[in-house]
């Protein structure tokens, strides 16, 4: 490569829980910059799920955050102008990013009033290994089985 790597940014834990990983949540919610709003809607969904299942929160989110994160994606990859879809491992950053973005997407398409009880909603869904974001890991995880035979072409 030409250039040199680009250096990892430094988050900041976030103020309540003391959490990178949490912040870095946040940081996906947010739009438009808007970091404080994002930060609201996050501790109130947690304060939701807490009132739901009378355990920790932060706990809840973290099991429901595993439970969506995937282990494995294809990959379109063009040999001999035929398009295979090969499957392959994730970085672990990837896959806590692709997980948090499921996650937060399909939280997004719900339907109740505020994007905190959509957020709660969808937490406590994938807490207990249902709701969309735990079936768009399992459809990943199935894609990803019927294009075993393809691995041989990793790059």
């Amino acid at each position: 490569m030409r250039k040199a790597k680009p250096k990892k940014r430094i988050i900041l834990p976030d103020p309540k829980f003391n959490d990178v990983m949490v912040t870095k949540f946040v940081n996906n919610i947010m739009l438009k910059g808007k970091k404080s709003i994002a930060f609201e809607i996050f501790y109130h969904a947690v304060e939701i799920i807490e009132d739901k299942t009378k355990e920790n929160g932060i706990e809840v989110w973290k099991q429901a955050l595993a439970n969506v994160t995937p282990a494995l994606e294809v990959k379109s990859r063009r040999i001999g102008g035929a398009t295979f879809q090969i499957p392959t491992e994730l970085r672990p950053e990837r896959k806590q990013s692709v997980g948090m973005k499921n996650l937060i997407n399909f939280a997004r398409k719900r339907h109740e009033k505020t994007m905190s009880e959509k957020l709660a909603a969808e937490i406590l869904a994938a807490y207990k290994e249902e709701g969309s974001a735990f079936k768009r890991k399992e459809d990943i995880h199935k894609m990803a089985e019927a294009n075993k035979a393809f691995s041989h072409f990793r790059f």
